[in-house]
C-alpha cells in the first residue's frame, strides 16, 4: 500500500505524536533539543551529564565507566553508544532506532548501525566537508551569499600575509580563521606582527586560511532546515559574543537573544532571503536537514555578510525550537526529523516562511552560556541545581523551584538555569558552568550586557563553591565545547 502523504502542519504534528520508532538524541547534555520529547512520541535523550539529577523523565544517563580522556563531543557520543547500559536500553525498547547527534563521525555511524539503527543526518563525511569554513565561503559564493571581504590562502609568515592582503585589498586590520575549530578558539584578530607571532603556530602550516577584512559588526544567527519541499527558515537572532563576564575567549559565542525588533525589517528580510538561497545551494551540494548560519551585520552601512555555516543543530537551537512560532506550528527540528523519516509530505514552504517572518510570531527570550572565566583550576564542591531561579530586589539570586521547562519562567525576575558543571567536576578557564535562560533581553540597544544580566551571571557563579587542586595534580584543559 502506498504511504499516505502528509499535507499540512496538523498532519505532521499528528504523525510525530503517534510516532512508533524510538528516536534518540545522544549528546553530553540534552540542552540543544530540550523539549523535543514533548512533540515526538518515543523520543529519548541519552546523555553523559545528568543536568536534572535524575528528575527528567526522558533523560537516560548511564553510570560512569572507565574511558579514555575525551577529546571531542564525538568521543563522548561514541563512549555512550558502546556503554552496556545504553546498548541494553536501546535493545529493550525494540523498534528500529534512529539517532540524532550534535556531533558525530564515521565511528559513530558504525556504532549506530551495530545497534540496528540509522543516523538521521547527512553522512559524517559530507557534514564535515560542509563544516569547513573555507568551503562555506565557496558554497556561499555559488549561492550569491557574500562573505566579509576575504581571500583564501595558506600563510607562510607575516610578510607573506601582508603580500596576500595587499593583493586582495584587505588592509592590515584582519580577522583570520582556520578551516575548523570551536567558536573563539580558531579566530585570530591580527593588526600587527606582534599579533601574528602570538597565533603563528595556529596559522602557519594549517592549510588554507580564511583571511578577512575586519569590520565593526553585530553578530547574528539564524537556523533553517533544507527539505525536499524547500528550505524552511527560522527567525534571526542576536548573538552574544566575547563578553568577559561569560567567556574567556575573545570572539567566542556565549549566547543568543530572540526578539522581533532586534534588527530592522529590512535586515531581517535580507537575512531570511540569504538563508533560503544558501539552503537551496546546500540541497544542490547533497546536504539536507538542519543547519545554522552566522551573519555579520556591518554597523556602518547595515551590509549583511555570511560569517560561517554550522551544518547541524547548535547552541542556538534551543532558542529556535522554543520560540512562539514553534509552539504555533511546530519546532524547526520536527521538519528535520520529517525529512529523514521517508514519510511523504507536501508543504507550502513559501507560505510557512512568510508566516514565520511575521514579528507577531516571535516572543522575547535570551540565553547566556556561563563559563568559568578565571585563569584557575579547582574542583567543584557545591553546584546550583537546574530549575527556576529568582532575582530579589537587592539583586541577589536564589533557587526558587525545580523545573525542566523554560516556559515555567513567569516574569523577567525569574530565569531557568540548566546546570552543566556539577560537584566533583574540574572548574577550569573556559569550562561551561551552565546556561541561563531569561524572558526579555540580556543586552542593551547598543548590544552590551545589561546590568541585570551581570547580576544574574554573578548570582549563578556565586552559587558555585570549589576547593583547590592538590599541588601535584596536573590538569589539561579539554578545550572543546559540549553544546
Amino acid at each position: 500500500m502506498a504511504k499516505k502523504t502528509l499535507k499540512n502542519i496538523s498532519e505532521i504534528r499528528r504523525y510525530f505524536h503517534t510516532n512508533k520508532d524510538p528516536i534518540y538524541f545522544v549528546s553530553a547534555t540534552n540542552f540543544n533539543l530540550l523539549g523535543l520529547d514533548e512533540w515526538v512520541k518515543n523520543f529519548k535523550y541519552i546523555c553523559y551529564m545528568d543536568c536534572f539529577d535524575g528528575r527528567h523523565p526522558n533523560v537516560f544517563v548511564p553510570s560512569e565507566m572507565p574511558h579514555d580522556e575525551f577529546q571531542s563531543i564525538e568521543d563522548i557520543n561514541n563512549y555512550l553508544l558502546q556503554h552496556k547500559e545504553v546498548v541494553d536500553l536501546v535493545k529493550s525498547r525494540g523498534g528500529k532506532p534512529k539517532f540524532v547527534f550534535l556531533m558525530f563521525d564515521e565511528k559513530t555511524e558504525k556504532l549506530a548501525k551495530d545497534l540496528g539503527g540509522e543516523v538521521w543526518f547527512p553522512k559524517a563525511k559530507l557534514r564535515t566537508a560542509m563544516d569547513n569554513k573555507i568551503e562555506t565561503v565557496r558554497v556561499g559564493n555559488k549561492a550569491d551569499v557574500p562573505s566579509v571581504p576575504n581571500t583564501l590562502s595558506e600563510v607562510k609568515d607575516y610578510a607573506h600575509l601582508q603580500e596576500i592582503c595587499e593583493e586582495a585589498g584587505l588592509g592590515d586590520d584582519l580577522v583570520l580563521q582556520s578551516a575548523f575549530g570551536d567558536s573563539g578558539h580558531t579566530t585570530f584578530f591580527i593588526k600587527s606582527e606582534a599579533d601574528f607571532r602570538k597565533y603563528e603556530h595556529d596559522i602557519v602550516g594549517e592549510g588554507e586560511i580564511k583571511i578577512m577584512k575586519r569590520i565593526d559588526c553585530r553578530g547574528s544567527a539564524i537556523e533553517a532546515c533544507a527539505t525536499s519541499q524547500g528550505t524552511i527558515v527560522g527567525p534571526l537572532m542576536t548573538e552574544l559574543v566575547g563578553f568577559k563576564e561569560l567567556t574567556p575567549y575573545r570572539g567566542g559565542w556565549c549566547g543568543n537573544e530572540i526578539f522581533s525588533t532586534a534588527f530592522s525589517p529590512k535586515q531581517r528580510q535580507k537575512a531570511r532571503a540569504l538563508t533560503f538561497q544558501f539552503g537551496e545551494q546546500l540541497r544542490k551540494e547533497g546536504y539536507r536537514g538542519y543547519f545554522e548560519l552566522d551573519f555579520l551585520i556591518d554597523k556602518k552601512n547595515d551590509d549583511i555578510w555570511l560569517g560561517e555555516l554550522n551544518p547541524r543543530i547548535t547552541g542556538a537551537s534551543s532558542m529556535t525550537n522554543h520560540a512562539a512560532f514553534a509552539h504555533a506550528d511546530a519546532p524547526l527540528f520536527l521538519f528535520h526529523l520529517l525529512e529523514f523519516s521517508k514519510k511523504p509530505f507536501e508543504l507550502d514552504v513559501d507560505e510557512l516562511n512568510a508566516r514565520w517572518a511575521d514579528p507577531d510570531m516571535i516572543d522575547s527570550w535570551s540565553q547566556m552560556v556561563i563559563k568559568h572565566t578565571e585563569d584557575s583550576v579547582d574542583i567543584i564542591t557545591e553546584a546550583p541545581q537546574s530549575g527556576i531561579y529568582r532575582m530579589n530586589d537587592d539583586g541577589s539570586v536564589e533557587f526558587n523551584r525545580f523545573d525542566y521547562h523554560r516556559r515555567a519562567v513567569e516574569t523577567e525576575n525569574e530565569a531557568f538555569f540548566l546546570r552543566i558543571s556539577n560537584v566533583g567536576d574540574y572548574r577550569y578557564e573556559g569550562a561551561d558552568l551552565g546556561i541561563l535562560v531569561t524572558r526579555g533581553r540580556s543586552m542593551t540597544q547598543s548590544f552590551q550586557l545589561t546590568e541585570k544580566s551581570k547580576r544574574w551571571i554573578d548570582g549563578i557563579k556565586a552559587s558555585y563553591k570549589a576547593r583547590a587542586l592538590p599541588s601535584a595534580t596536573a590538569f589539561e584543559d579539554p578545550a572543546f565545547k559540549i553544546m
